[in-house]
């Protein structure tokens, strides 16, 4: 069963309304990829955030009756609340409170498949939730209890909270492990021109992979379906390349994601060159580019050398917006990984990089 939603936004006065409504088109995407039935939006315009309730106590009144008549499991904020406004719509509204960054990390725990993107989202997860731990947080208490498990006048909340500062403790120990494996295997592939691919989320860049390397790596149609870094061979002119997946970005990520994931971001920082790849077709396309470089900026690899990869040029209904696009960013390479069309462009701006005194591994 489809948990039902509702989405909640809040508008304020230096606010653009339109990004707003793009904003909570995204939050509807990732809500349906949690897998949530969203059933209406609600969008309460303030002239600054409410540090008790964030839209307010009487908009936060109207949910809660919302909530009883929908019969609603699901309240999902598109800002990011504080602790203290969850506990206060919690205590208010009759179904669960979910921000943003929430439902991120709900997405990421649900995709992660291999151990080191399990450690990295679960660390990711405990660090969100450790302010916000409160009574209700029992279940914690049936990993260890009884005499010998409580310092003296220790409060249950204090026990809880130790305990899950002892597990972030084992995951950030467990991650150093994890980390240095995979830079011995960088190390390993010293000597080859590298390169990653980095976008948005669900802005193709697994079917980019797949149609450059002949690889099957899975595809979905859905926000974050790729976690885990996938490296695969590329020819280019004779030469091997070694192209790397990495994990989508998105507008204002969580700040404990990108920390749990520098590990497979670090692909990232190890490569020669960047494929940029940007879904041209998708109306926010100029905003997500720039969410995307900002993401780079804060990873220290701004600065890098990138190609700009306008990817599903198929969907675009004329070339008008294509053609500005390409005005814009000079070097952008437009391509249809899904049809297969500009690749050979591609590949050429890819061995231009190349010959640029990078280092190459003849196959």
């Amino acid at each position: 069963m489809r948990e039902k939603a509702i989405l909640v936004g809040l508008s304020l006065p230096f606010q653009d309304g339109e990004l707003l409504e793009e904003c909570l088109d995204e939050l509807a995407r990732l809500a349906d990829t949690a897998g949530a039935e969203v059933l209406g939006r609600v969008v309460q315009r303030r002239e600054r955030i409410d540090p008790a309730y964030y839209i307010g106590r009487g908009k936060a009144e109207e949910i809660s009756a919302k909530a009883k008549e929908l019969g609603l499991d699901l309240v999902i904020f598109e800002g990011d609340l504080s602790p203290a406004q969850v506990k206060n719509l919690e205590e208010l509204i009759p179904a669960k409170i979910v921000d943003r960054s929430g439902l991120i990390l709900d997405i990421f725990a649900r995709r992660a498949r291999t151990k080191e993107a399990k450690v990295q989202v679960e660390l990711a997860q405990l660090k969100y939730l450790l302010p916000r731990l409160t009574r209700r947080w029992t279940h914690l208490s049936r990993q260890v209890g009884g005499i010998g498990t409580r310092g003296p006048g220790e409060t249950q909340l204090e026990v809880d909270r130790r305990r899950v500062r002892q597990r972030i403790w084992k995951l950030s120990k467990e991650l150093e492990k994890i980390e240095r494996a995979r830079a011995i295997r960088r190390k390993g592939r010293e000597g080859a021109f590298r390169v990653a691919l980095v976008g948005y989320t669900n802005a193709g860049k697994s079917t980019l992979l797949n149609a450059l390397t002949h690889a099957d790596v899975f595809v979905e149609d859905r926000l974050f379906a790729t976690l885990d870094a996938t490296t695969r061979r590329m020819w280019v002119d004779g030469h091997v390349a070694l192209l790397t997946d990495t994990v989508g970005f998105i507008r204002r990520l969580p700040h404990h994601l990108v920390a749990s994931f520098r590990s497979t971001l670090g692909e990232v920082q190890e490569a020669d060159l960047l494929l940029h790849v940007a879904d041209v077709s998708h109306p926010a396309c100029e905003e997500q580019i720039a969410s995307v470089r900002e993401v780079l900026e804060d990873l220290g690899v701004g600065g890098k050398p990138a190609i700009l990869v306008l990817n599903k040029v198929d969907l675009l209904e004329g070339r008008g917006f294509l053609e500005r696009m390409l005005l814009q960013h000079p070097g952008a390479v437009p391509v249809s990984a899904k049809e297969g069309t500009g690749l050979d462009q591609l590949r050429r701006a890819i061995s231009e990089h190349m010959k640029l005194g990078r280092t190459t591994v003849r196959g």
